[in-house]
């Protein structure tokens, strides 16, 4: 069934243009935008895993943001929740002017995009399954390979228009739990990658990859669970919490990316770790959307 368009409540600043703009460069969200701006997403949605197609839209930063869903009936609310959390509208933003304004660094960062909130992957199950597909190969293979795994063996689904009972565009949607499962084997990669994604997809259906669950945790204890899952190490277990979850307030400790630009933003000589997390202890209770505005100024920058 197309909705009607439903609202997506939030609290602060959010601006779905840059967001927009940021996610077209999110190599694993396979998004796009409509021509008059409207975000469209395709996806598979916990707990039914069905194929869900999205069309989001605000007319102005700040104002009300509309999804409009190609979903089964029953997955409807469901589906609005991952979009809010994709978008990062489930977080309490109020307080996050107030810390760019009290620190000047933050709020340099901030300048660049001021509504931009961290755009996260669809689901920890598709952020943990990225995270196995990009070891050891460059993100632009990556990406190709997500694609063509999604274009195979995945779910197509429509993208409502804007107005109308038509849909707009078919997306391919990344391949659900079950649907890898039935497989027995993932194409296009070796046997134990594909080995690694069916054990994802088992650790997805039990309910050990649920966005809720994980945020619940304690994040270090998150961490240590998801980091005994088949192929993920540290950096991926903070990639699937942090933008598979969508963690508001972690500091990731193991991008040195992030670290090498925290250290020239604050004029540091060689800081340790520890001093890196005093830093982003003054970004309480946003760590995770000060460093994720960190990373967006870099790849806006290119744009």
């Amino acid at each position: 069934m197309i909705t009607e368009w439903l609202d997506l409540p939030y609290t602060g600043s959010f601006d779905l243009a840059a967001s927009a703009r940021f996610i077209e460069g999110f190599t694993p969200s396979r998004s796009f935008t409509d021509e008059s701006g409207g975000l469209r997403l395709g996806f598979p949605a916990s707990p039914s895993w069905r194929p869900v197609g999205a069309l989001v839209r605000q007319e102005k930063p700040d104002g009300p943001v509309q999804v409009r869903l190609n979903a089964d009936e029953e997955d409807v609310p469901a589906a609005t929740g991952h979009v809010r959390r994709i978008l990062s509208l489930d977080v309490d933003g109020s307080g996050f002017p107030g810390l760019a304004e009290r620190d000047p660094v933050v709020g340099e960062v901030r300048s660049f995009a001021p509504g931009l909130r961290p755009v996260l992957f669809h689901s920890p199950y598709e952020a943990a399954c990225w995270s196995v597909i990009g070891q050891r190969v460059r993100m632009a293979q990556a990406a190709e390979l997500r694609t063509q795994i999604a274009r195979r063996v995945g779910s197509k689904v429509a993208v409502p228009a804007g107005t109308g009972e038509l849909p707009g565009i078919r997306l391919d949607t990344f391949p659900a739990p079950r649907r890898l499962l039935s497989l027995g084997r993932v194409p296009l990669l070796p046997e134990v990658k594909s080995a690694r994604l069916l054990a994802l997809a088992e650790a997805a259906l039990a309910g050990a990859l649920d966005a809720a669950k994980l945020r619940a945790l304690p994040a270090g204890e998150a961490l240590r669970f998801l980091a005994t899952l088949p192929g993920i190490g540290p950096f991926s277990a903070q990639l699937i919490l942090l933008r598979g979850a969508g963690h508001p307030d972690v500091f990731a400790t193991a991008e040195p990316r992030l670290h090498q630009a925290v250290t020239t933003a604050y004029g540091l000589t060689n800081p340790s770790l520890d001093e890196l997390e005093h830093v982003a202890n003054g970004w309480r209770p946003y760590r995770t959307w000060v460093s994720v505005l960190f990373r967006a100024r870099e790849e806006l920058a290119r744009m």
